[in-house]
């Protein structure tokens, strides 16, 4: 019998570990991760640049952003390797990255003065693009134009066009996913910069209050400039949801709890789509959602379990409920383009919703398994250290971590010499020779994470493939809380 028993042991374990290959060292340096997730941002800054700047390659750019219009719209971020600034993805960046010192700032010790540096480069950014009443500035710069270039910032000749969302040209979810972003980094300050926190909150309500009102999707109008880059495939419902849900947690008035409780079904709260990312935030709303049951026992809110358990689910191997495809290395796969994005934001979804879990002392039941809090760190663990080397390749997705990262980044400011090395003006075709060199970026863009391999656990590190070579503030912000919590659980915070 005891023979026996051995026999299977051994037989379990094979089985295991052929379920679940690991590559290369178990463990990471989180920490040092977690400090460059964060620098990337600094990387990706439009605008005036402050004293503080520590990524020296980046000088002043798009100064006079706004003025064809008579509105400041200078500073916030490039969402990606381009010199756009495309309102929807940088408004969800914000939400993640403040959402991420929401939940893990208190892990993050020395590095949180510069996340919250970071979340304050975008508010700032916000509150100039909402200043005006039932009015949200949401793109500056032709994005085809600005395509049809390959120039660094610093010397963008391309044209600043500014669209905007109003009652005429509705956009209730780009609109509602700024109040979100507001909201969020309101409570990111509320302790801080009273103020200033009280400023985003006011706001958060007046640009939420305009979302609902005139409601619509933005690129219905505005599809020419924004699609296909930023196309809002999902509709506005969900963010109606999320920037409630939002409004709720930072002001705990009845109002959003009631609109919640009114609207939820009508916006999707109940839907199955798996998907979170800049487009679609109903996973993030249930999660979200969530907390306010489990966490503050708010009884109105208990169907929001049964909804974030459903999505939690789809991501776990081996239960009558997952949905989600994995590449033989292990990396979660959702789409081609960009996959990274939903690598890190689905972690940090697991483990946010971990900490709440475990703060109501509660477990998910998965079509009848029963899902630990621990078990959905491990899923979260696991992703990360794909991105950060433990992966078929031996790569680390994260450009200046480890010792084998992306070369060639799809980033026009850190393929083509800075300023200082190149003081004489690049223009827009002449950049084309950066885009095709075969070289390594002259700039190493410490930080950024790109798209990542294809589903075949491949990375070719082609330039010209942005697909899988371009790195974007969506990709980073939920990584950022993600990395404090690993840190930390690790003891290296």
């Amino acid at each position: 019998m005891a023979l026996f028993a051995c026999l299977f042991f051994l037989l379990l374990t094979a089985h295991n570990a052929a379920a679940a290959p690991h590559h290369g060292p178990a463990a990471h340096d989180y920490r040092d991760a977690l400090t460059k997730s964060i620098l990337f941002f600094e990387g990706q800054r439009s605008g005036k640049l402050p004293p503080s700047q520590r990524v020296s390659w980046r000088k002043d750019s798009g100064l006079s952003d706004g003025s064809s219009i008579k509105v400041d719209l200078t500073g916030g971020y490039y969402d990606a390797g381009d010199n756009v600034k495309f309102g929807f993805p940088l408004a969800f960046s914000a939400t993640m990255l403040a959402w991420s010192v929401l939940e893990f700032g208190g892990m993050m010790k020395g590095e949180l003065q510069h996340a919250r540096d970071a979340v304050r480069w975008g508010s700032d950014y916000l509150l100039k693009a909402t200043a005006h009443p039932d009015t949200v500035y949401v793109q500056v710069g032709d994005a085809s134009k600005d395509h049809a270039c390959w120039e660094r910032p610093e010397d963008m000749d391309t044209p600043r066009t500014v669209y905007k969302v109003d009652p005429s040209t509705p956009g209730s979810d780009v609109a509602a996913e700024t109040a979100a972003a507001l909201a969020a980094a309101s409570l990111v300050f509320r302790k801080s910069d009273p103020a200033y926190s009280s400023r985003l909150v006011a706001r958060a309500k007046r640009v939420f209050e305009f979302a609902d009102k005139h409601r619509g999707t933005y690129s219905t109008k505005l599809s020419a400039y924004v699609c296909p880059y930023y196309c809002s495939y999902s509709g506005y419902q969900d963010e109606l949801l999320w920037g409630a849900a939002w409004l709720h947690r930072a002001t705990k008035s009845p109002t959003y709890l009631s609109y919640i409780k009114v609207n939820g079904q009508l916006l999707g709260a109940d839907e199955q789509d798996n998907t979170f990312g800049w487009d679609n935030k109903h996973a993030g709303a249930r999660i979200l959602l969530s907390k306010a049951f489990l966490v503050q026992k708010v009884g109105a809110l208990q169907e929001y379990k049964g909804h974030a358990d459903s999505f939690i689910c789809s991501m776990v191997p081996g239960t009558p409920t997952d949905q989600t495809q994995y590449t033989k290395g292990g990396l979660l796969f959702k789409l081609s383009d960009s996959n990274m994005q939903y690598v890190t934001s689905s972690s940090f979804l697991l483990l946010t919703y971990a900490k709440y879990l475990v703060s109501a002392k509660k477990t998910v039941s998965c079509g009848g398994a029963v899902v630990t809090p621990q078990r959905l760190r491990a899923i979260a663990r696991r992703q990360v250290n794909y991105l950060l080397g433990s992966n078929p390749m031996g790569m680390s997705y994260m450009v200046g971590y480890g010792a084998k990262y992306p070369r060639k980044l799809h980033h026009r400011a850190s393929s083509l010499p800075s300023v200082a090395a190149h003081p004489g003006k690049i223009g827009c075709s002449q950049g084309f020779t950066g885009l095709y060199s075969g070289v390594a970026n002259p700039n190493v863009h410490v930080g950024a994470v790109v798209g990542g391999p294809n589903q075949n656990d491949q990375f070719p590190d082609q330039r010209n493939d942005y697909e899988h070579s371009e790195p974007a503030t969506y990709i980073n912000a939920p990584l950022v809380g993600a990395l404090a919590y690993l840190a930390h659980s690790s003891g290296q915070l």
